[in-house]
């Protein structure tokens, strides 16, 4: 493994923290809340971005670095590890309610950053083993549906009134959130639909993976209920909201505002970098595995984390990913600072 490899370890520093909020009591519940929305969004005030590139022969030597790979593949265990300490320390007796609020929170955390983040990377391979991986990870989530929307919708129509996921401007994130999640779940099934019909199957095949995907959720919890009960089947439930919804924040913030052109053909120009948002700040993007870096990521989807780049036109968030995610939560701050920025853009 190449010494730089290593920085990628550091999102293991989260998952240490949600085990002592599972296994400790207090404030220790929301150790970490503190580290992941407190301590990274401030440091990352006074740590410059880094705007470096990976030389050809660095990107190269990275992308056959399977040490890269084998990262994100101990990441799905480990989340479901991480699942069955969170459910079993919810029947502990005696836990008060700040305390099952700090261990949802902190299985929340796990779900958006271990389980959504490295899912959407392995849903993003070429290989059916890295989408079994992606769809195993989606499922601590119970938001399975992702991965057909996102590669099959969102990549085609991103930066288009026509993607539920492209945040339009002066629209604050809390209708975005319905919006978002109930047509994306909608467009995913269309999508899956479509390919059943042009297989010259029925809809409900039990090939469409959106029917794959919904059975696969329902025996997931079922099996909860069964092993922990009702109660901490709820308590999952909403760790599972707080996973997909901090999905749904980023794909606010990495879009807000940017619409691609309508050629004269009724067809969308090219996804090119300027048609998202940019983050360089270090934390965050070794915390959500390059995610950040979403400008390179949009443009060539195939290309792995560990090789994005930086583009000079790609448009930057003021902040890193914590902290930007944390402005968008206040609608009049976030519209003050972005609207200034794509005005700036348009320009």
């Amino acid at each position: 493994m190449q010494t730089r490899a290593f920085k990628y370890l550091s999102p293991l520093i989260i998952y240490i923290l949600a085990g002592i909020s599972f296994t400790g009591a207090g404030w220790l519940t929301w150790i970490p809340i503190l580290y992941a929305w407190i301590l990274m969004p401030t440091l990352e005030l006074f740590i410059r971005p880094d705007n470096k590139n990976l030389d050809a022969a660095e990107a190269e030597l990275a992308k056959k670095d399977r040490a890269y790979d084998y990262m994100l593949y101990i990441i799905v265990p480990l989340q479901f590890v991480a699942l069955y300490l969170y459910l079993s320390s919810m029947k502990t007796p005696g836990l008060l309610w700040w305390e099952v609020a700090g261990r949802t929170w902190s299985m929340g955390l796990l779900c958006g950053t271990f389980g959504i983040n490295v899912a959407h990377e392995l849903g993003h391979r070429s290989n059916k083993f890295e989408h079994i991986l992606a769809k195993a990870l989606l499922l601590t989530s119970l938001y399975m549906h992702f991965y057909i929307e996102h590669n099959k919708g969102h990549h085609k129509n991103v930066a288009t009134p026509q993607d539920p996921s492209s945040a339009r401007y002066n629209e604050p994130v809390y209708t975005f959130y319905f919006r978002t999640v109930i047509f994306s779940y909608l467009s995913a099934w269309k999508i899956a639909n479509n390919e059943m019909k042009k297989q010259g199957l029925h809809v409900l095949h039990w090939r469409n993976e959106m029917l794959q995907a919904q059975l696969i959720q329902f025996l997931f919890v079922t099996g909860i209920v069964l092993m922990f009960g009702w109660l901490v089947t709820f308590y999952f439930l909403n760790a599972a909201l707080i996973g997909f919804l901090m999905l749904e924040t980023v794909n606010y913030i990495e879009h807000y505002g940017l619409q691609r052109k309508q050629r004269d053909d009724g067809n969308y120009e090219r996804t090119m970098p300027h048609h998202s948002w940019n983050s360089n700040h270090i934390l965050g993007r070794l915390m959500l595995f390059e995610l950040s870096r979403h400008s390179d990521h949009h443009y060539l989807a195939s290309r792995k984390y560990q090789v994005l780049q930086h583009h000079e036109d790609a448009p930057q968030l003021p902040t890193g990913y914590p902290g930007s995610m944390l402005l968008s939560l206040v609608p009049p701050l976030w519209f003050y600072v972005m609207n200034k920025k794509i005005k700036q853009l348009q320009q």
